[in-house]
């Protein structure tokens, strides 16, 4: 086992299973979708909840195990060791992807599913791995992955990403909400960075 996955916590990700748990009322209920996507026009006329309730909503089963899937697995990883991070997250990172989604793409007329902000998880994870031992190589393959997937995305114009299959053929990879994601990724990684470098060293005996 790599050391980037050594000692791995025990304590069940419980805001993570909540949150895979709504996924899958969702999923159960195939009526609630067009009440709940991201849909652009919908949200111009004061349906906010699409906001957060969009991501929640996933094009098929395939598309609903791959992205809660790795949600849960992050979870496990993250709750314990970031748990402010990783809830703060759950709920200001739906909110950040849609406004970027609206404000810097005006053609993305629907959004769904939770995979942008499980990539946006998984960038934080592995920063803030990397960070923890520069020579480790699992964290910089990792976001090697990550940055290799979004640039096969760009390049097949959102047709990327190619093993899940949608319930929607109109349906397609939404790589700026992937790049929206990793900003906030990396602006959480830098703010966590210097808030460690601000605290105070603590101070020995005698010392003043």
């Amino acid at each position: 086992m790599p050391p980037a996955l050594q000692s791995l916590p025990r304590r069940l990700p419980w805001t993570f299973l909540a949150t895979a748990a709504t996924a899958l009322l969702i999923q159960l209920n195939p009526a609630w979708r067009d009440a709940l996507l991201y849909d652009r026009a919908a949200i111009t006329t004061g349906e906010w909840w699409r906001i957060w309730t969009g991501h929640w909503v996933h094009f098929g089963w395939p598309h609903f195990v791959a992205d809660t899937g790795l949600l849960l697995i992050l979870g496990w990883l993250l709750e314990a060791r970031h748990p402010v991070f990783s809830r703060l997250a759950l709920l200001l990172l739906p909110a950040f992807i849609a406004a970027a989604l609206y404000w810097l793409d005006p053609t993305m007329a629907r959004y769904g599913g939770l995979s942008a902000v499980s990539l946006g998880l998984l960038l934080f994870l592995a920063l803030q791995g990397w960070q923890r031992n520069w020579a480790d190589w699992f964290w910089p393959a990792v976001l090697a992955i990550y940055v290799g997937e979004v640039i096969f995305e760009s390049w097949q114009g959102g047709r990327g990403g190619g093993m899940i299959r949608f319930d929607d053929p109109a349906v397609r990879v939404a790589t700026s909400a992937h790049l929206a994601s990793a900003a906030y990724a990396l602006i959480a990684w830098r703010m966590a960075a210097l808030r460690r470098t601000k605290k105070p060293e603590p101070r020995g005996p005698g010392s003043h």
